[in-house]
Order: C-alpha cells, then sequence, then structure tokens
C-alpha cells in the first residue's frame, strides 16, 4: 500500500497518524486545540520528533485540559522543563500557556476554534499538494499573531490546517489521494 512519502514506514506511530488523522477533517475542540498546542512545539523540528513524544505530552499537559494549562505558573513550567519526554524548551512551554489563553478567547468570541478556522477559510477544505504556506495559512498565522500567539509562523499554520483536514495534502501515489477534490480547488465541508 503506497502512502506519502514523507511517511516513514518504519515508525507505526507515523503510519497510524499518516492512515488515520492526517488529512481527516476533524473540527472537534479539543483535538483542533491539542493540535495546536503540539504543532507550535514542532517549529525548528520535524514533526515524526513531535508525534514521537505525544503520548509524554499528552500525560506532561495534563492531557490537553486547556483550563488547566491556562494557568500553568513558573512552578509548573519549571516542572516540565525537567521532563525528559517531551520538547524542553522554555519559548514554547510558555507560549502555550499564552497560546491556550488565546484559544480560549477565540473560541469564546466565534463559538468554536472551528468555526473561527472556517471563517478564514470560506467553509471549504483546500486540496492541494506540495505547498508549505498559502493565503490561508498566511491570513490565520497573521492574525493568530496580531492577538498574541507564538510560534504560529505560516508554516506551522499549514501543517497545522493539514493535520486537522482543511487543508487536503495526500500526495498522488499515496492510497489516501483524492483524485476528485484535486481536480476542484475546494470542496464544502
Amino acid at each position: 500500500m503506497n502512502r506519502c512519502r514523507w511517511c516513514n514506514l518504519n515508525n507505526p506511530l507515523y503510519i497510524d497518524y499518516h492512515d488515520n488523522q492526517w488529512g481527516k477533517l476533524n473540527l472537534d475542540e479539543h483535538y483542533l486545540y491539542e493540535m495546536l498546542i503540539l504543532e507550535t512545539f514542532q517549529a525548528g523540528l520535524s514533526w515524526e520528533c513531535v508525534l514521537n513524544k505525544r503520548e509524554a505530552f499528552q500525560k506532561a499537559f495534563d492531557n490537553f485540559a486547556i483550563e488547566k494549562i491556562m494557568l500553568y505558573d513558573d512552578k509548573k513550567i519549571t516542572e516540565l522543563l525537567n521532563n525528559a519526554g517531551i520538547i524542553r524548551n522554555r519559548l514554547k512551554i510558555k507560549a502555550a500557556v499564552t497560546n491556550s489563553i488565546i484559544f480560549a478567547q477565540i473560541s469564546k468570541k466565534y463559538g468554536s476554534f472551528g468555526e473561527y478556522l472556517k471563517s478564514f477559510s470560506g467553509n471549504k477544505v483546500i486540496y492541494e499538494i506540495g505547498k508549505t504556506t498559502n493565503k490561508l495559512s498566511d491570513d490565520i498565522s497573521a492574525d493568530m499573531r496580531k492577538r498574541g500567539m507564538k510560534f504560529v509562523g505560516s508554516t506551522i499554520v499549514y501543517s497545522y490546517l493539514q493535520a486537522i483536514g482543511l487543508i487536503y495534502s495526500h500526495e498522488k501515489d499515496c492510497f489516501l489521494y483524492k483524485m476528485h477534490g484535486l481536480n476542484e480547488e475546494r470542496g464544502n465541508l
């Protein structure tokens, strides 16, 4: 069975992620939040590195309970910096706290974070291959940064949108490739 070239076939976690999550539209609020936090830790690293630590992140970050993470103090940040199971970067850990507060504010204003994202996407899924940024990721990134989020450059946001399925990018040789969607510019949600 052919998969996207980036999928490490020697890593069962990566295969499972590719086959069952990546590119599948999922606007569940908890999933959107978890993926945003994980994607921000990816900055400067590979997604596989983050994915391999996902379970440790879930434990260290209270199963991504936003209400708890918004309240993390210096003691908790020090605890996370000493956790060898996660990516121990002080700026990214502090950004996770700040981004959580802003995520909650956006969700409250729009009714959900998914509605916020759809306000940019025009309620459509974009089908494209071979890009790392586009106008959608540029616009969302600029808005998130304007609101005070960190580690949300256009490339990270693009990767995030692929992960949650607002951008569908399975390659032509992949068994999950949707030719009909890629012949259209966008598909309805």
